[in-house]
């Protein structure tokens, strides 16, 4: 059982499961990786009832395991950048992302990314521990972005099953009106030869959108969609290829009049916040161009 008032870089467990190995309630009970697991027991980091334990000593019920964890350096610089925090416990923020902007650095995005508002932000808020994405958004693509202060909750919300049972539902505008209220596209993707674009194909992975009409506009859809499947540019390929594009989505064959970016806004996730053990639903508004957009498409009578 997890006590209250965690803090990040603190681990702190009443063992009330049954008697057994440290070892055993640290993988099993605390769900600690084995990755994880190496480098504390290396660095001596783990104590029950504020002594050093061995592996393969015996935890009894009532005891207290208390982990440290190591402070860790982030290899990029912190910038200032207006990030909004929409929710926040002991192991992870959830913030909106702007459309435009990159998540992470790379070769060609050393600075100006949300990652260097993070160091930031971190910084401020006295977390010395590196900047980790539980998932990832497309530069263009706006929307709840989950943020782990620590390798115990990305190494926890990472895992596949829960990436599979974490909930994303998106809204996306998309050229013209679909034959159905609601659908399945269950089409698998794979990589094209380019190596950015990606395309239905057989040789594919299996990939699961599903989606609903939530407003007809003028030759155009506001759509509700979710994922089962998390592929790369999932939403933009399973509509482009059933003919019905996003609006904005210059790679995938979007009308481009109207927006400069594809319409996709992620509005809602559902996920397992690690040591409240119950599931968190977090919700964002449209974002203000894809409001103008819906506007400006929405029929008059």
């Amino acid at each position: 059982m997890w006590f209250n008032n965690q803090q990040y870089n603190k681990l702190v467990w009443k063992n009330e499961s049954r008697n057994d190995t440290l070892k055993q309630i640290l993988l099993n009970d605390m769900g600690i990786s084995l990755r994880l697991l190496y480098s504390l027991k290396k660095d001596k980091q783990i104590f029950v009832n504020k002594k050093f334990y061995k592996m393969h000593e015996l935890v009894n019920i009532g005891d207290i395991i208390e982990i440290n964890l190591p402070d860790e350096a982030n290899e990029y610089d912190a910038e200032d950048m207006d990030i909004k925090l929409l929710y926040e416990d002991a192991d992870l923020m959830v913030v909106e992302k702007e459309p435009f902007v990159v998540v992470h650095p790379t070769k060609g995005h050393q600075s100006g990314t949300l990652a260097n508002g993070l160091i930031k932000l971190f910084k401020d808020k006295s977390i010395n521990s590196k900047i980790r994405f539980v998932n990832r958004l497309d530069r263009d693509t706006s929307g709840i972005l989950i943020v782990a202060k620590n390798s115990y909750c990305h190494s926890i919300l990472t895992k596949d099953d829960a990436m599979h049972e974490m909930e994303k539902k998106y809204y996306a505008v998309v050229s013209g009106h679909l034959e159905k209220e609601s659908g399945v596209i269950d089409l698998p993707i794979d990589k094209s030869e380019d190596g950015i674009r990606r395309m239905v194909s057989e040789k594919g992975q299996r990939a699961v959108t599903r989606y609903k009409v939530i407003d007809k506009l003028k030759q155009a859809t506001l759509l509700e969609i979710s994922l089962e499947t998390g592929r790369t540019h999932q939403i933009r390929v399973h509509f482009s290829h059933i003919g019905h594009p996003l609006l904005g989505d210059e790679l995938y064959g979007g009308d481009m009049s109207l927006l400069n970016r594809q319409a996709l806004h992620c509005f809602e996730l559902g996920f397992y916040s690690p040591r409240k053990s119950e599931i968190i639903y977090i919700k964002s508004e449209l974002p203000h161009d894809m409001r103008e957009l819906v506007k400006e498409l929405t029929p008059t009578y």
